[in-house]
């Protein structure tokens, strides 16, 4: 018999409906709440629920590369090796591991730490478009912001945060100097990238974009800017101003290297180029300003600094020569620079103690030497490039004979592609420490006015020819002899 209710005499039925509807509430309730953390930021620092929010690295970081992974502690040099490659190659993740490398985050690598250098593959890896460029086009939309596909975008932006966050900290506690140092590494390395480099260097100093580059409403950009919400740590607040101060915006330098980069024959950067002009209105008068500065442009190494820590791991130049101009100036090295000139360099940089003939006379022990010093695989077998960069490391390290060679190679297009600036650079470091025959080579750029390099200047030009043949230089003494026999049959007359 059903249950009844007695009520003046009258049965009614139990009702059943209550606990029904309350346990649909409940499924409801907890639909939006799953709803609610699937759409939370990662950080927590931007919309949705904060309490679920988890610091662990490894729990929001992208997946590595299976190259970058393995266990380098029998192989360290090998795996930094490896991960240079990549990363002066633009790889984004090899970049970021760089950075977590030299900044010691493993105990293994604690032998290895330099903030400087971490800081420079950290700002690499900001500078890429590969960590912010969308991968996965498709609108967040439904409940919560649904996103069917993967989440690798998401898991880039958390690494640019990580990135930004260290790269801030490590800055924080430089002196200018050093920071001035790693401005600069990231300007040599963005300068072996051809028009893609350039172009990047002209985003860095362009105000229309965020601190590296990216897009300026970029998430992680309006963050280091202190213009994004703030979460409960205050982040997104108070910003990343060390880091994102590290380049500074200025019309005439996002100019300049928007006009060096139509300079290696890029199409594209032509246009933007034209859009850059476009964008302000006071841009365009820069054009012949910039375009005299760009011809005395140089680097700000002439290759990589090969400084080690203590650990005596170099950090080498992984640049590599690219297109047709480089590995035609690299092949001239076999048979129009005389090897001699090679071998006094490696005496000047103490791996011989007597200077070479040909190449077959050095030892294994020697070319691995050198091949250790500019961090380089022992393949006991000495290369174009390392001959070049054998000159080069003579050269910085203050040989006056190096530093002539390599301005001919320069001038010449000898195993680098021509580059007059260049050249005029090492002929003027020679002619400070005395060489007569730098001295003869710019008096000859000052009496020609080199391509905008040098100007036109008869009396530095006399003035050099005369330092030169004072010194004993053959050619300029006759010359000077010529002259001045010249003015007395003049006089006589």
């Amino acid at each position: 018999m059903a249950d009844r209710d007695i009520d003046d005499g009258r049965a009614r039925p139990r009702r059943m409906t209550t606990p029904v509807v309350s346990v649909a509430a409940a499924i409801i309730l907890l639909i939006l709440i799953v709803l609610a953390l699937a759409s939370c930021d990662y950080r927590g620092g931007g919309g949705g629920l904060q309490f679920w929010r988890r610091d662990n690295y490894a729990a929001n970081a992208c997946p590595r590369p299976a190259s970058v992974t393995g266990s380098e502690f029998n192989a360290q040099e090998i795996g930094l090796r490896q991960l240079r490659r990549a990363a002066f190659r633009g790889d984004f993740f090899a970049q970021l591991e760089l950075g977590s490398r030299y900044s010691a985050q493993r105990a293994t690598d604690k032998n290895i730490e330099d903030p400087i250098e971490s800081s420079v593959w950290y700002a690499m890896a900001l500078t890429n478009g590969e960590g912010y460029a969308p991968i996965n086009r498709q609108e967040r939309g439904g409940f919560g912001g649904w996103r069917p596909l993967s989440r690798f975008d998401d898991c880039r932006a958390f690494e640019r945060h990580v990135a930004y966050e260290r790269l801030d900290r490590q800055l924080s506690q430089m002196s200018r100097e050093e920071q001035d140092k790693v401005r600069d590494r990231v300007v040599y390395v963005l300068s072996t990238q051809d028009a893609e480099g350039f172009r990047t260097l002209a985003r860095l100093h362009d105000g229309l974009y965020g601190p590296f580059g990216e897009p300026e409403d970029n998430r992680e950009a309006r963050e280091a800017w202190g213009r994004g919400q703030p979460g409960p740590n205050g982040r997104g607040r108070h910003g990343y101003w060390t880091a994102a101060g590290l380049f500074q915006r200025n019309d005439v330098d996002a100019y300049l290297y928007n006009y060096l980069a139509v300079q290696t024959g890029d199409v594209g950067a032509y246009v933007l180029l034209k859009d850059f002009e476009a964008s302000s209105p006071n841009r365009a008068q820069y054009g012949r300003f910039v375009e005299a500065k760009a011809r005395q442009w140089v680097p700000p190494y002439e290759f990589y600094p090969n400084d080690a820590p203590q650990s005596g791991v170099p950090f080498s130049d992984e640049s590599r020569p690219r297109g047709d101009a480089y590995e035609y100036a690299l092949s001239r090295m076999g048979g129009e620079l005389p090897f001699v000139h090679v071998a006094r360099a490696l005496r000047y940089l103490g791996v011989t103690d007597t200077v070479a003939l040909r190449p077959e006379d050095l030892s294994k022990h020697q070319i691995e030497t050198l091949e250790a010093m500019l961090g380089h695989p022992m393949e006991s077998r000495l290369s174009y490039l390392e001959r070049v960069r054998a000159i080069q490391l003579a050269a910085v390290n203050g040989s006056s004979e190096a530093q002539l060679v390599l301005a001919v190679m320069y001038a010449e297009g000898i195993g680098v592609p021509t580059d007059y600036a260049r050249a005029f650079h090492w002929f003027d470091q020679a002619a400070r420490q005395g060489s007569p025959e730098a001295k003869f080579a710019m008096s000859s750029y000052f009496a020609l006015g080199v391509a905008g390099v040098a100007d036109q200047d008869k009396a530095q030009a006399v003035a050099f020819r005369i330092e030169s043949a004072l010194s004993g230089f053959a050619p300029s003494a006759s010359r000077l002899q010529a002259v001045l026999a010249q003015v007395s049959r003049s006089q006589r007359r």
